[in-house]
């Protein structure tokens, strides 16, 4: 599905991989624009040729999620920890008690959960976990009518808990965090209030964040909220420098989408490379361990562990080691929980095999010394 350019693979969970015709058409604009003599970089963000490129990019966007007319489409700076803080900024008056509600599955939904409380009160709906390894029951839930807004992140990359489902919010207003899985599958996008998503982890480059908002949420941003994380002022107009040349990136990727069988091929396409990998991981004897629960294993970033349940330290650096020696890097867990970390978005089917050979391979050549 994705053309290959060399004998690299990166599977990084910060900033993933490049189609190569997006990167083949960055070249040649990016030293003279579709013939204008001016590079992409180059571009003002009120001419006309900027402004082109921001309404193809919203208008395939809207295309691919089939998104609402009622919903107002941003291309903001400050990446998915920035939406952690415009989030209450915009949202927490919604009701008076100014009270969000969040369910926690990762480090993610746990970070914005501390920003929201800087602006109000926060109510975690479900018991305390003692690692973030899977979802808590649904069912025992303890959501309220007064809270402004429910909040979860549909794929953490660093704990590796996703979202298979749409949580039902009980007519609170819906939003989530989907920055490791935005268009890697259809989605409804009437159910959420908000929706927003980093662009470096399937979308393009960093520098711009996507922020899909229901319009008839836009009037209730505290009078604190500054400019740049007001989604009204941004909605309503440029209200200041737009991350141009991440939004152009971002325009060429969602063509690439488009072009490849939209979110529906990629939906099956992240299916069957997660599934490679998963596969080695449960027939390795425990060689390989996934601590996260079999039904909310992320398909986007695959956490696992090597030399058992409890890791082997220098074992996993000698697989890191290994695998970097053959072209593939970028392997580390996040520092907050350590092991490996396979993250798939952009990566293809036949990359995510050569992984999934090498770690049998290792598996056959290490495995006596884990016993």
């Amino acid at each position: 599905m994705m053309e290959s350019r060399n004998s690299v693979v990166d599977f990084s969970s910060d900033s993933t991989k490049l189609p190569l015709s997006v990167l083949l058409q960055t070249q040649k604009d990016l030293v003279n624009y579709r013939g204008l003599g001016v590079s992409v970089l180059e571009l003002h963000h009120r001419s006309p040729e900027f402004t082109e490129i921001l309404d193809a990019t919203k208008s395939t966007l809207r295309e691919l999620l089939k998104i609402p007319e009622n919903y107002k489409i941003l291309f903001l700076q400050c990446g998915a920890s920035g939406q952690f803080g415009a989030i209450p900024f915009n949202f927490i008056g919604l009701k008076e008690a100014r009270c969000a509600e969040f369910v926690i599955t990762g480090a993610w939904s746990a970070e914005a959960a501390e920003e929201a409380r800087k602006l109000g009160k926060v109510k975690i709906v479900h018991p305390e976990q003692n690692a973030y390894t899977t979802i808590p029951d649904p069912s025992k839930w303890d959501l309220g009518p007064d809270s402004s807004y429910f909040y979860y992140c549909a794929d953490d990359s660093v704990n590796g808990v996703a979202f298979h489902f749409i949580p039902d919010s009980k007519k609170t207003v819906l939003i989530s965090d989907m920055s490791s899985n935005f268009l890697s599958k259809p989605l409804d996008v009437s159910r959420f209030g908000v929706i927003f998503a980093a662009g470096q982890k399937s979308l393009g480059c960093a520098g711009v964040t996507v922020v899909l908002v229901r319009e008839d949420l836009l009037e209730s941003a505290l009078n604190a909220c500054p400019i740049v994380l007001n989604y009204k002022l941004q909605a309503g107009s440029i209200a200041n420098t737009p991350p141009c040349y991440s939004i152009y990136i971002m325009h060429l990727v969602l063509d690439w989408i488009k072009s490849n069988g939209g979110p529906e091929a990629m939906e099956q396409n992240s299916i069957a490379k997660s599934k490679l990998l998963y596969d080695v991981i449960e027939g390795s004897g425990e060689f390989y361990v996934c601590p996260v629960d079999v039904k909310c294993r992320s398909r986007m970033n695959v956490v696992f562990q090597v030399g058992g349940p409890a890791g082997n330290d220098s074992l996993e650096q000698i697989f890191l080691d290994k695998a970097a020696g053959v072209g593939m890097t970028s392997l580390k867990g996040h520092r907050s929980v350590g092991g490996i970390c396979a993250s798939l978005h952009n990566v293809t089917l036949e990359e995510t095999q050569k992984l999934a050979e090498f770690m049998m391979s290792f598996k056959n050549e290490h495995h006596l010394s884990s016993d």
